[in-house]
C-alpha cells in the first residue's frame, strides 16, 4: 500500500540495564510512536478538519481570523494549532476585468518549526528541546473555475497534503465576500442521513377493503356475468393485507422515511371448486385434482402510522388468473361465481385469515427448503 511506504520507522527501541543513551535513541521512541499513530490516522480516519479552525472575516475586512483546531492530513499527520492565528487578505486589486480575485485559504503539516526552548548541555553544547507546533497557512490562487492556477499546488490539495479552510473574494486588497466555508472537508464520518435495512416475516391480518353485498349488485344473474368477466382479466382483491413491521433493531431516534416491498412467490397454483358450501367454513373446498387455476398475485405496498420503532404496511392485492384452455375458463368462472356468492359479512374475516394463512403466511420448506407466503424488505432513513 502507497501510505505504508511512507512509513519510515517501523524498530521498536529496547533499553538495558547500564546501557549509555543518546539523543536518538531517545527520538527514535518518539518517531516511532507518531509513525504508528499516522498509520493509525490514514488506515481508519478521513482527510479533513476534525474540530476548529473557525475562520471569520467580513465583507470589507483586510484581515481573517482562524481560531485553534485539529485536522488530518493524507499521511495521517496531525495538523494542530492551540492558538487564534490572524491571516492578513492578499493585496491584489482583482481581476483585468474587474471582478474579485479568488484564493483558498490551506494548512498543511509543517516541516519546520519554530523553537520554543533551547538548553545548555554538558561540555558547552546547546540543543532545542521543544518545537512550535503550528501549521503552515498559505493563500492559494485560483482560476475563474475555482481550480488552483498552480498544478503542482492543485495535486497536493487533491492528495490531501493542504487542507482549505476557508475561500475569499479579495477585490481592492479586502474582501468583497464574507469569507466562506463550504468548500472544507470533515475528517468526521457523517451520521446523518442515517439508513437502516432489515427483512421482517409479517403476521398478515386481512386488511377488507369493501365488504361485498351480492344482493346490493343484483343478485346471481350479476355475480354470473362478473365471474366470467374476472377469469380474463386482472382481479383487485376486496381484501389486502395489513402488518406491523417492527423496526426497533435500528435504534432510529426520529421517524425516518421507511421504504418497503415484498419479497416472495408471486405465482400461485389453486385447485379448482365445482362448488362452495359457505356452510364448511374454508376457503376452497371439493377439489377436482384434476383442474389446477394458475394465478399471477402481486401487491400494491403503503406504508403508513409510521414510528421510529415500527411501521404498518397495507398490501393491495391484485392477481391475474391465467387461463390455458376453453375448459379452464368455464372452470374459472364457476369457481368465482361461487366462491362470491359464499361470502358476506358474517365469515368474510374467518375465510380471509384461512386464505391468509394459506398463500401469504411465510414458511419454509425443511426438506426441499424451498420459501413460501410474501416476506416484507423494508428501509428506514432518517435525516
Amino acid at each position: 500500500m502507497d501510505f505504508l511506504k511512507q512509513t519510515r520507522t517501523i524498530e521498536r527501541l529496547q533499553f538495558f540495564n547500564g546501557q549509555r543513551l543518546f539523543a536518538e535513541d531517545l527520538q527514535g521512541i518518539d518517531a516511532f510512536n507518531r509513525e504508528m499513530r499516522w498509520l493509525h490516522n490514514i488506515s481508519l480516519h478521513q482527510i479533513g478538519i476534525g474540530n476548529g479552525f473557525a475562520v471569520t472575516g467580513k465583507r470589507g475586512e483586510r484581515e481573517v481570523r482562524i481560531g485553534p483546531g485539529y485536522a488530518i492530513d493524507g499521511l495521517g499527520r496531525e495538523i494542530v494549532s492551540i492558538t487564534d492565528h490572524v491571516e492578513p487578505v492578499q493585496p491584489v486589486a482583482g481581476e483585468d476585468d474587474g471582478t474579485p480575485t479568488l484564493f483558498d485559504l490551506t494548512i498543511s503539516y509543517a516541516e519546520e518549526l519554530e523553537q520554543a526552548e533551547q538548553r545548555q548541555g554538558i561540555c558547552k553544547t546547546q540543543g532545542t528541546i521543544r518545537l512550535n507546533e503550528e501549521p503552515d497557512f498559505c493563500w492559494i490562487e485560483l482560476d475563474a473555475d475555482g481550480q488552483p492556477k498552480d498544478q503542482d499546488i492543485a495535486k497536493e490539495i487533491l492528495a490531501g497534503m493542504r487542507i482549505v479552510i476557508a475561500r475569499a473574494e479579495v477585490l481592492n486588497c479586502q474582501l468583497e465576500k464574507d469569507i466562506s466555508i463550504a468548500q472544507r472537508l470533515n475528517a468526521r464520518v457523517a451520521t446523518q442521513p442515517y439508513i437502516c435495512c432489515g427483512t421482517s416475516i409479517p403476521n398478515w391480518d386481512p386488511l377488507i377493503l369493501a365488504p361485498p353485498d351480492p344482493g346490493a349488485i343484483g343478485g346471481n344473474r350479476f355475480l354470473s356475468q362478473i365471474a366470467t368477466v374476472l377469469a380474463f382479466v386482472p382481479i383487485i382483491f376486496p381484501i389486502g393485507l395489513s402488518a406491523v413491521i417492527d423496526t426497533r433493531e435500528c435504534g432510529f431516534k426520529t421517524t425516518p422515511c421507511y421504504s418497503a416491498r415484498i419479497a416472495g412467490q408471486r405465482v400461485r397454483r389453486v385447485p379448482v371448486p365445482q362448488q362452495f358450501d359457505p356452510n364448511e367454513g374454508a376457503t376452497l373446498p371439493l377439489i377436482i385434482p384434476t383442474v389446477d387455476l394458475t394465478f399471477i398475485i402481486d401487491g400494491l405496498v403503503q406504508v403508513v402510522d409510521p414510528k421510529p420503532d415500527q411501521f404498518t404496511i397495507n398490501v393491495l392485492l391484485i392477481g391475474q388468473l391465467l387461463i390455458p384452455d376453453e375448459n379452464t375458463g368455464k372452470a374459472a368462472g364457476g369457481a368465482l361465481k361461487s366462491l362470491l356468492s359464499s361470502v358476506s359479512a358474517a365469515n368474510l374475516e374467518q375465510q380471509s385469515r384461512k386464505a391468509i394463512d394459506r398463500f401469504f403466511k411465510y414458511s419454509k420448506d425443511p426438506n426441499t427448503k424451498e420459501e413460501k407466503g410474501w416476506q416484507v424488505v423494508w428501509m428506514g432513513v432518517e435525516d
